[in-house]
């Protein structure tokens, strides 16, 4: 299994929304807390030039928010990404 990360924040639905996904595929994931952690947000800033939360990455790749997780979903290429099946 692949190693997920998401940066992402309280009270924030569309991370809510990633998470769920994830915890439904039987998942793990490591969370960073972007609004408690200054340090984090503009890492991932610098990584990746986007400001939104969520942003996921699976190994050292960035996927990107929650709209486009779940577009992996739809196509079905999700499993795949994250290794599952293999």
């Amino acid at each position: 299994m692949k190693h997920v990360r998401i940066y992402s924040g309280s009270d924030c639905p569309h991370c809510d929304k990633a998470k769920a996904l994830l915890r439904e595929k039987g998942i793990e994931f490591e969370e960073i807390d972007v609004r408690a952690n200054p340090d984090a947000a503009r890492h991932i800033f610098e990584e990746t030039g986007k400001r939104t939360i969520p942003q996921i990455f699976i190994d050292d790749r960035h996927v990107g928010g929650c709209a486009e997780l779940q577009a992996y979903e739809e196509t079905g290429k999700l499993d795949s990404l994250l290794g599952l099946g293999e």
